[in-house]
């Protein structure tokens, strides 16, 4: 079936043909299968969020009708919530098919649609430019193909970070990045493997807010070097001020950068909206960066050697949300390279040859879901996805403990901390919580709906992941884990939700019902 280019897909093949002319028949290649990626994220959006103009939902033989507010059908195959591949490429719409998501939603015309088009639209044409580039990096590279699970996989925690071309497992707006060029994606985004020059801005010490130490390297006298992603440079800050700094590779996370010199990973500030959200960093979490990480660091005395949490080394900012930096201990801290020991993020996994087998997901998710239980337990709600949460592998590829870093989006109860003994850290806003239904969303719907389910890839296997929980010491949360649905954040209706502050949640069936 013939499916017209769509004006984001038209727009990015346009500069391809200029700024890197020999990825154009691989970025045409590959426009199918990112429609069927999106379309697919979308379709399980429609089939599980409490959107307002649904009205319901029938499922027959081999199928779902979703029923819309003035009548339309929308019909498609039956979604599994905790599927990564593609599960649709096409939808009917009353009859009429549909294989490009943006065209999709612009059909249904519902509040914010037409906004929430255009970013699909773009999300489709960056996966599709993600996997050209990614492909052609790799091989280049003389690396597995991205996507595949054969090797023994990379040393080094960046080298796995890379290999991660498809962003959010279930996110729409997968690889939407507004306000970068073709030409930018390939520098700084990290499927594409780029070496990144980190420039470093000048600014009087007496003018900025720093916790933690704040290194030599990064100091000029009296004055703080605060590094600064090009783009941030070159679209925010002007390029005129930044002077040279390091080379650095990107991690997942885009504007967090491993320096290819070693030391301290850096997060600085990136003030564009990647796939959801405003990649800025508050003066709040700059303040209380150091106040954090030691509580942290010293909650994990409570896990037995089975959890580590990154320390922030250093915070520091202009009192601007467009200029600041954390610099964060690397993961492979936490490693024994001489034992043979790596670090890699759980959204790499699919990479990890050994985690395609029931046996070792079982092993994973019983260590993932013992931590993460009880550090809730304890007073603390990670927010454990896969770009948060990372394992150390063994030399022979089993995993035998948890490293966690970015704690700039945990949940802290006062009160669970005070009946297991622990100190409050003097925090406030948004952090601190006692309201059992946000923590265990907070988790549940990073772990569970997150991590684990995108490693496992679908209900069934996710089901025999989650079982290994029925093994565990019970906790006041492992109820509520084993029956009833699972949270996991609405993100099509934040999405089409503008002027509806914080997360919006959804639920999905709990895959231990369906065996």
């Amino acid at each position: 079936m013939y499916v017209p280019a769509s004006p984001a897909e038209e727009a990015v093949a346009a500069e391809l043909a200029t700024v890197r002319p020999a990825l154009a028949a691989a970025y045409a290649d590959a426009l199918a299968g990112a429609r069927a990626a999106v379309l697919s994220r979308l379709w399980r959006a429609l089939a599980h969020e409490p959107l307002p103009w649904v009205t319901a939902r029938e499922r027959g033989p081999g199928s779902l009708t979703v029923r819309l507010a003035g009548g339309a059908r929308l019909e498609g195959p039956p979604p599994d919530p905790y599927a990564t591949g593609p599960r649709a490429d096409e939808l009917l719409l009353d009859g009429k098919p549909y294989r490009q998501a943006s065209r999709l939603v612009a059909a249904l015309e519902v509040p914010h649609g037409g906004e929430f088009a255009a970013e699909l639209d773009g999300s489709t044409a960056s996966l599709a430019l993600s996997r050209a580039g990614a492909s052609a990096a790799g091989a280049a590279a003389g690396a597995a193909a991205p996507g595949s699970a054969s090797g023994p996989g990379p040393g080094r925690t960046w080298e796995w970070e890379q290999r991660v071309v498809d962003g959010h497992p279930y996110h729409p707006n997968c690889r939407y990045r507004p306000g970068f060029s073709v030409a930018e994606e390939l520098a700084y985004g990290p499927e594409h493997r780029p070496v990144v020059e980190v420039g470093l801005l000048a600014v009087p010490a007496a003018r900025c807010l720093v916790t933690g130490t704040w290194p030599e390297r990064f100091r000029d006298g009296e004055r703080l070097l605060l590094p600064v992603h090009p783009w941030q440079a070159a679209h925010v800050l002007g390029p005129e001020r930044v002077s040279g700094g390091f080379a650095a590779h990107p991690l997942m996370a885009l504007r967090t950068l491993a320096p290819e010199a070693g030391g301290p990973h850096v997060k600085t500030a990136l003030s564009t909206r990647l796939t959801s959200s405003v990649r800025d960093i508050s003066g709040y979490s700059i303040e209380t960066a150091a106040t954090v990480s030691a509580f942290a660091h010293a909650l994990t005395e409570r896990l037995d050697g089975r959890l580590h949490i990154t320390r922030t080394l250093g915070a520091a900012t202009a009192h601007s949300p467009d200029l600041a930096a954390v610099l964060r201990e690397p993961p492979e801290a936490y490693a024994d390279a001489g034992a043979g020991e790596r670090v890699v993020p759980v959204a790499a996994l699919a990479f990890h040859p050994p985690a395609a087998s029931a046996a070792w997901r079982a092993r994973f998710a019983r260590l993932a879901l013992s931590v993460c239980l009880r550090v809730l337990d304890l007073g603390v709600a990670l927010e454990a996805h896969g770009q948060n949460l990372l394992v150390v592998l063994s030399a022979t590829g089993a995993p035998v403990r948890l490293v966690y870093r970015d704690l700039a989006d945990i949940r802290v109860s006062p009160a669970r901390l005070r009946r297991n003994g622990l100190p409050v850290p003097p925090l406030s806003g948004r952090l601190v919580t006692d309201d059992v239904s946000v923590l265990r969303r907070k988790l549940f719907g990073s772990l569970l709906t997150g991590a684990l389910g995108a490693t496992a890839g679908s209900a069934g296997a996710f089901a025999e992941a989650l079982a290994e929980a029925e093994g565990l010491e019970a906790t006041a949360d492992t109820g509520a884990l084993l029956a009833g649905p699972l949270p996991t954040k609405a993100l099509t209706l934040m999405r089409l939700s503008p002027g509806t502050p914080g997360d919006q949640w959804a639920e999905l069936p709990n895959p231990l019902a369906l065996r």
